[in-house]
């Protein structure tokens, strides 16, 4: 935990000049978001692949990819898992698409020429050519015609092999989801002060959409900590 406190601290300095609340937001969900640490401690992206984060926010898994790299080349890197060491994927190439202008700008303001953060529309936005993309939250807030679409065209994005990082909520969890549930509501009204229907799945459906679109799935939970029923599924595209 102290080291994933550190690394968030680090992390989230890239913040400290837009403000207090922005900087100890971005410090206090680095530190209690377990999939940051995931990412890391599974090697689910690898060094020197082209990563694309759609639904980007902030950038703070960009912030949070370069500063693991930072801290392992100064020599401050520790071993979280003693037994199973691992190091942090560097020489990476980070993109972004965010559709919140304001997040937009802290991302690009935080994050510099180390990452290309563009404001646009997952559902018309070109994706480009990635070994990676990621979807953390996301795809709830849009309708499930659109699901099939976006998943669909990551697929065509990424290479024979490359991953997909989907993190999904599972609707079949009881408590657990519907409090997530209610607090994404929560989200959508305090950004757009509307209340807006969320286009959820359980992770049997989730796993049976990517699968049709050409994935091999395999589930890792993702909630660790929280009160939340998270599930991070992770899709590699079959060549």
């Amino acid at each position: 935990m102290a080291f994933t406190t550190f690394l968030a601290q680090q992390a989230a300095a890239r913040y400290r000049s837009a403000g207090r609340m922005t900087w100890k937001w971005a410090e206090g969900k680095l530190r209690g978001d377990p999939v940051f640490m995931g990412i890391l401690q599974n090697r689910l992206i690898r060094d020197g692949e082209r990563v694309l984060d759609l639904g980007c926010g902030q950038g703070l898994l960009a912030a949070w990819l370069l500063n693991a790299s930072e801290q392992y080349a100064a020599g401050k890197w520790e071993d979280p898992r003693g037994s199973a060491p691992f190091t942090p994927p560097y020489k990476l190439e980070l993109r972004g698409i965010e559709l919140l202008p304001r997040d937009v700008e802290l991302a690009q303001h935080a994050l510099g020429g180390q990452a290309d953060i563009r404001q646009g529309n997952i559902c018309h936005e070109d994706f480009g050519q990635a070994d990676v993309i990621v979807l953390l939250d996301v795809l709830h807030y849009i309708d499930y015609a659109a699901q099939e679409d976006v998943l669909r065209r990551a697929c065509a994005a990424l290479r024979p092999g490359g991953r997909l990082l989907l993190r999904v909520g599972d609707a079949n969890a009881g408590r657990g989801f519907r409090w997530s549930n209610w607090v994404d509501k929560l989200v959508v009204f305090a950004r757009y002060r509307s209340w807006s229907r969320l286009w959820c799945r359980s992770i049997p459906e989730w796993t049976a959409l990517l699968e049709s679109q050409g994935f091999k799935v395999r589930p890792l939970p993702m909630s660790e900590g929280t009160a939340f029923a998270n599930v991070l599924l992770i899709g590699a595209k079959q060549s």
